[in-house]
């Protein structure tokens, strides 16, 4: 049996891989100013192509402030004017609570899995 597996961080607070034609950018630990700063760049790089089909998974998260939010509104902004298409992946009730509030929830619906985003479990 072969377990995937993530690739190396990129950052403390983020990996990104290819997972079935989407890149999938998982969020880790707390998204504060300090995180978004070194997330920005590598977030800006994976959505930047034009047809990009991403996935932000918040799974991996403990707390989101508004530079989070600002990272969320930015990759969402930057791939639809690209044509591509963005998915939300969480579960978190303090995190949900923040994106429905502030309306991103409407703008972004998010996902429960990332299963579900996916269309079903991937290759084992």
């Amino acid at each position: 049996m072969t377990v995937r597996q993530d690739p190396a961080p990129l950052t403390r607070h983020l990996r990104v891989r290819d997972d079935r034609g989407r890149t999938v950018l998982r969020f880790h630990g707390e998204i504060d100013l300090a995180a978004a700063d070194e997330i920005a760049p590598l977030l800006d790089r994976a959505t930047a192509r034009p047809g990009a089909r991403v996935v932000l998974d918040l799974s991996g998260i403990t707390f989101l402030d508004a530079s989070g939010l600002r990272l969320l509104t930015r990759a969402r902004n930057r791939v639809l004017d690209e044509g591509g298409e963005l998915h939300l992946v969480c579960s978190h009730p303090l995190t949900l609570r923040v994106l429905r509030i502030t309306g991103l929830a409407r703008l972004l619906p998010p996902r429960a899995t990332l299963d579900e985003v996916m269309g079903g479990p991937g290759p084992a």
